[in-house]
């Protein structure tokens, strides 16, 4: 069927193309990430090091999303580890319930795997009292 532009217009009723899609695990890990970070209550991803790091990432505009995520893909399924660093004065079971009922979310809405487990370890607690002493330390 041609359009007044003289192409061909293409019926999405079609016969579907066949194939594989392989989700590298690093774009699972990303994308659990950008879930985590979106949930209230969690200031960070990742351990110490992971941070430091991620701080230097993050002044040089490069945020490494997945950050303090660990997965295991497999053929349909997937697990994931993460660490976070939750704000205070949160309840931190509400937290990590939170974190994981977004990642949850994702992979089964995005990624199209079924979920395992999702364990959240929360490393640290943020008290926002913290950066106001950089921020007097610094002025000195």
């Amino acid at each position: 069927m041609a359009n007044a532009a003289g192409g061909i217009q293409v019926q999405a009723t079609q016969i579907p193309a066949t194939g594989k899609t392989t989700i590298e695990d690093g774009v699972v890990a990303k994308i659990a990430g950008i879930a985590a970070r979106e949930v209230p209550g969690v200031y960070a991803l990742g351990g110490g090091a992971a941070r430091v790091v991620g701080a230097i990432r993050d002044a040089l505009n490069t945020t490494d999303l997945s950050q303090g995520i660990t997965v295991e893909v497999g053929e349909t399924q997937v697990a994931v580890d993460v660490t976070i660093v939750a704000e205070y004065p949160v309840a931190l079971q509400k937290v990590a319930d939170d974190v994981r009922a977004a990642i949850h979310s994702v992979m089964v809405e995005l990624v199209g795997m079924d979920v395992v487990e999702i364990n959240v370890t929360i490393n640290d607690v943020h008290i926002p009292a913290d950066d106001d002493d950089v921020a007097v330390e610094s002025r000195v």
